[in-house]
């Protein structure tokens, strides 16, 4: 049980990562010497063969993205509704459409139930739900629940495919704490484009623990969901993804915030909780406030965190989620404030419009019964190691690239395993990659052997990780089934940086 009192604000965020590789010391399926031969044989690429790598995208020099001139209303997705007398009790299609982000041009896009984007779904912890998910575009697309701890047969990887103009219900049980989690498609060498070109939606767990009532919860009012997203258009602005991809990462310079281009956000209470998701192909944000104040950090991927974090700047890598908590009524209302990213460039200004400068319960704090990681967590070995390496279309984990007929791990359901990763350097220095694992809610046990700072405390399944480092992650599954482990910059995924786990 946690105890809890409404604090002050703080923000971090973003940060990315790609990761994957194998092997099993534990299950013995694979004996080290074979997954070694198997290592060397598959795509081992030495320093040498990576110099021809000219279209490489550089991720220490991106381009900036444009500021936000502050001229539209922020979009909030709409939550999904229940459908009433049918035999599911809601309904997610997949479907073309376009938006207008410029002026006198419509840009051709898809979205789940819409144009762009998709509904936000809430669930309660605990709760079962059926979902009916039609796939409405002109190319094969799955729905990939990330974050939920669902068997293997639900979860929407890409052995899960969908055709055109089919559907089926899949049945979603949220079994495991409050958190911000996401819905997004996952087929094969389809992912980075269908992303790209809107599919993408918010899925929230709610909790019933009464201790956390003072919380912001009021959708749409104090309680915002932020969806990040870089892009890239055509001369005909449009989001040709052919034309525009880059196969180490599709990164651009137009900030989309919930698919609004030149948002602002009008601030009708004195504290705000944001759910800031990184839905981004390959950028990594790092969040800042303009006026340099700090804010409150009280949530990763998983949920809540072993305690707030006071702090002025959050990193996340994509599919990477925080929630944090703004105290505006602590801020000067005669400056203007705004998220920027790094660089400043302003990606959400802010008008201030409250009555109340002050709340007198304006602070957040809780306390956890145990520490986030027992000495017997601690201590485990290492029976899994990964190993990410390589860019572009060169991509590798293990030495290996992604076979769907192939299993790259066990692991027995509910039993605890240590997964050490490790980022392995190019001559050119390597890249970060951003490394998920379906099914599960990992905890971060070290980096580089030193435990995981305060505001990686909490669970989460993608973690930033940056070359030559090596993570520990303590994976348990609590579900049966055949799950991915990737890296999330989706254009790596799709070329095959991608492993599977069986869970029996």
């Amino acid at each position: 049980m946690k105890r809890i009192l409404l604090t002050g604000a703080s923000l971090l965020l973003i940060l990315a990562g790609c990761t994957n590789a194998a092997t099993d010391k534990h299950s013995g399926e694979q004996s080290k010497e074979h997954m070694q031969m198997q290592h060397d044989g598959n795509m081992d690429m030495d320093h040498e063969n990576m110099e021809d790598m000219e279209g490489h995208m550089d991720h220490d020099d991106i381009p900036s993205l444009k500021a936000s001139k502050g001229t539209q209303e922020l979009s909030l997705p709409p939550l999904l509704k229940k459908q009433q007398g049918s035999d599911f009790d809601y309904e997610v299609v997949a479907q073309e459409g376009t938006t207008q982000f410029f002026d006198g041009t419509q840009t051709k896009t898809y979205g789940y139930n819409g144009n762009l984007l998709g509904p936000t779904v809430r669930l309660k912890e605990g709760e079962t739900v059926k979902v009916k998910v039609r796939n409405e575009l002109n190319e094969p697309t799955t729905f990939h629940w990330h974050g939920l701890e669902i068997p293997g047969s639900e979860d929407g990887g890409p052995q899960d495919e969908i055709q055109p103009g089919k559907s089926k219900i899949v049945t979603l049980k949220a079994d495991q704490l409050a958190a911000t989690l996401w819905y997004h498609p996952h087929p094969h060498e389809l992912t980075s484009k269908q992303v790209f070109k809107g599919l993408g939606g918010m899925l929230y767990v709610d909790g019933t623990d009464q201790d956390f009532a003072n919380l912001p919860k009021n959708y749409g009012v104090d309680d915002i969901p932020l969806i990040f997203q870089d892009r890239i258009f055509d001369e005909d602005q449009q989001l040709n993804y052919e034309e525009l991809m880059n196969s180490d990462g599709t990164i651009g310079d137009v900030s989309l915030v919930n698919g609004t281009l030149h948002p602002k956000l009008t601030v009708t209470q004195p504290v705000m909780r944001f759910r800031i998701l990184n839905g981004s192909n390959a950028r990594n944000y790092t969040f800042r406030l303009s006026n340099g104040a700090s804010f409150t950090q009280i949530a990763s991927d998983g949920g809540l965190l072993n305690e707030p974090v006071e702090t002025d700047e959050l990193t996340l890598s994509p599919s990477e989620r925080s929630e944090i908590l703004i105290d505006f009524s602590k801020l000067d209302s005669d400056e203007p404030v705004a998220i920027t990213d790094k660089k400043g460039n302003v990606l959400l200004p802010f008008d201030l419009d409250f009555e109340s400068k002050a709340m007198k319960n304006s602070t957040v704090s809780w306390a956890a019964d145990e520490p986030f990681l027992t000495k017997e967590e601690k201590d485990l070995p290492v029976s899994k190691e990964i190993e990410l390496f390589g860019m572009m279309d060169k991509v590798t984990i293990n030495g290996q690239k992604f076979d769907p007929n192939r299993i790259d791990f066990k692991q027995e359901k509910d039993v605890s395993e240590v997964w050490e990763i490790y980022n392995k350097p190019d001559h050119m220095g390597g890249m970060i990659h951003p490394f998920h694992i379906h099914g599960t809610q990992f905890k971060i046990i070290s980096r580089d052997g030193k435990g995981p700072a305060p505001n990686e405390q909490g669970l989460k399944d993608s973690v930033l990780i940056e070359p030559g480092e090596r993570v520990k992650l303590l994976v348990t599954f609590p579900e049966k089934g055949i799950y991915m482990y990737h890296c999330h910059i989706l254009e790596h995924e799709d070329n095959g940086m991608m492993g599977q786990v069986e869970v029996y």
